[in-house]
C-alpha cells in the first residue's frame, strides 16, 4: 500500500472493487485477490480513522486544561 494513499483513496478503491464484485466483472481467479486488496484496505482505514481519533481526543484534552 503506499505510503501516500489517503483515507477518501482507499475508500473509493473499496467501493470500485466491491462493486466490480457486484457486477460480476472480476474472473474467478482475480475475486481472491481483490478480496485480499478490500481487506487491507480496510484495515488501512481503520488505523487511519483510529489516528484521527486519537489526535483529535489529544486536542481537545489539551483545550480543555
Amino acid at each position: 500500500m503506499s505510503k501516500k494513499q489517503t483515507y477518501s483513496q482507499a475508500l473509493t478503491e473499496i467501493e470500485e472493487i466491491v462493486t466490480r464484485i457486484q457486477n460480476e466483472e472480476f474472473t474467478i481467479d482475480e475475486l481472491a485477490e481483490k478480496v485480499k486488496r478490500v481487506s487491507l484496505l480496510i484495515s488501512f482505514c481503520r488505523e487511519k480513522l483510529r489516528e484521527t481519533d486519537d489526535e483529535v481526543s489529544k486536542i481537545i484534552d489539551t483545550m480543555e486544561e
